[in-house]
C-alpha cells in the first residue's frame, strides 16, 4: 500500500468534513471523517484514478446503489460489501454540481452592467446557471428580505440568499441576449436520468433539502429553452466559442469550482487566456469567478488575514477579489474587501 497515497487522501476528507460538510451537512461530514481514519476504505480508495477518489463522488454513488443513511460505523459494513458496485457507477458518473442558487451571487455583478449580456459558462453541467434573468430571488438583508423577480414577473425557480450589505440586492435583472456553454460532459436537461444523477448530487441534510425542488424547476426551464453547452476543455474551446458571442454585447465569462479541478499550470494557463480573450476575439469582455482560496496566488493574496473562507469561494471581476459567494450560493459577503 501506499502510504503517501492513503495519506493525502485521509487528508483531503479530512479537509472536506471539516471544512466544507461541518455546519450543512453533518451526515456527509461524519462520513468523510470516518473515512479519514479507516485504513481499508482509504487502500481501496488509492486503487482508483485520482478524479474517482473524490468523496462528493464516492459518497453520491454510495447513495445512488442505496447505501443507507445512518452513522459511518453502521455505513461502512455496507461500503465494503459493495465496493464493486460503488466503484463502477463512480466510474460512469462525474460530480457536475450544477447549483442554480449561485445565480442569487452572480445577479449582483451581472446587474452592474448596463448593456445586454452575452454569457458564457465554463463547466457548464446542464447549463443551470445560465438562466440568472429567468430566476426569482429572496435576499436577506440587514433590515429585512428584499425579493427581485424579472420583468417577466415570478418565476417558478426562487433564488435565497443572504446577504451583508443591502447595496448587493441587484435592483435590475441582467439582459442576456446570448448564452452558452462549454463542458467536458454536457448533460441534457432534459434527460430525467441524468438530473435524477444531480439531484443526487445535493448533499443530504435539511439546509440541502430547497436545493433539489429548485434544481428540478431549473432544469424544466433549461429543458424548455435549451442553451448550446459545446462539448471539450476549456482551455480548448474557450477562444472560439466565446468568438461567437454577438459583438453588440458584453461577454461575461463565468464559472463556480472549476479551476479546483486543473493542476496550477493550467490554471496559470486559463488566466492568462481569459486575460487577453478581449483583444483576441475584438469583444469586451468581463470575467467573473467563484472559486476556492488555494487555486490561484494573486487572488489569495488580495484576502484580508484571518477572514473565514469556510463554505465560501472568493468570487472576482477581471481578477479582483470582490465578495465571498456561499459554496451553494446561499451567502454573498462584500464586506471583507469594502473600502
Amino acid at each position: 500500500m501506499d502510504t503517501d497515497a492513503t495519506a493525502a487522501i485521509a487528508a483531503f476528507y479530512e479537509d472536506f468534513g471539516r471544512r466544507w460538510a461541518h455546519g450543512t451537512s453533518p451526515l456527509y461530514e461524519h462520513w468523510a471523517l470516518g473515512v479519514s481514519t479507516d485504513g481499508e476504505v482509504l487502500s481501496r480508495l488509492a486503487l482508483l484514478a485520482k478524479p474517482k477518489q473524490q468523496p462528493n463522488l464516492v459518497f453520491a454513488s454510495a447513495r445512488w446503489e442505496g447505501a443507507p443513511l445512518v452513522r459511518y460505523p453502521e455505513l461502512r459494513p455496507w461500503l465494503l460489501d459493495h465496493w464493486d458496485l460503488l466503484v463502477a457507477t463512480g466510474d460512469t458518473r462525474t460530480v457536475q454540481t450544477n447549483e442554480v442558487n449561485r445565480c442569487a451571487t452572480w445577479l449582483p455583478p451581472l446587474a452592474r452592467i448596463d448593456r445586454p449580456l452575452a454569457l458564457l459558462e465554463v463547466g457548464a453541467a446542464a447549463g443551470l446557471c445560465l438562466f440568472p434573468d429567468r430566476c426569482s430571488a429572496e435576499y436577506a438583508t440587514p433590515s429585512g428580505v428584499r425579493r427581485v423577480d424579472p420583468p417577466t414577473g415570478r418565476s417558478d425557480v426562487v433564488l435565497a440568499c443572504t446577504v451583508d450589505d443591502e447595496a448587493s440586492v441587484p435592483t435590475r435583472h441582467p439582459d442576456v441576449v446570448w448564452r452558452r456553454g462549454i463542458d467536458l460532459d454536457p448533460i441534457d436537461a432534459a434527460d430525467a436520468d441524468a438530473i435524477d444523477w444531480l439531484a443526487n448530487l445535493v448533499w443530504p441534510g435539511p439546509d440541502h433539502d430547497p436545493r433539489v425542488a429548485r434544481l428540478r424547476a431549473a432544469a424544466a426551464v433549461a429543458a424548455s429553452d435549451p442553451p448550446e453547452i459545446v462539448r471539450g476543455d476549456l482551455l480548448e474551446r474557450l477562444t472560439d466559442v466565446a468568438a461567437a458571442a454577438p459583438s453588440d454585447a458584453t461577454l461575461v465569462v463565468f464559472h463556480s469550482a472549476v479551476l479546483l479541478y486543473l493542476d496550477a499550470g493550467e490554471r496559470r494557463r486559463f488566466a492568462d487566456l481569459i486575460g487577453g480573450l478581449g483583444p483576441a476575439i475584438d469583444r469586451d469582455v468581463v470575467w467573473l469567478s467563484n472559486e476556492t482560496t488555494g487555486t490561484l496566488p494573486e487572488i489569495d493574496a488580495q484576502v484580508p488575514e484571518g477572514t473565514a473562507t469556510d463554505h465560501r469561494f472568493v468570487q472576482t471581476w477581471n481578477g479582483r477579489a470582490i465578495a465571498l459567494a456561499g459554496q451553494h450560493g446561499a451567502t454573498y459577503e462584500t464586506r471583507p474587501f469594502a473600502g
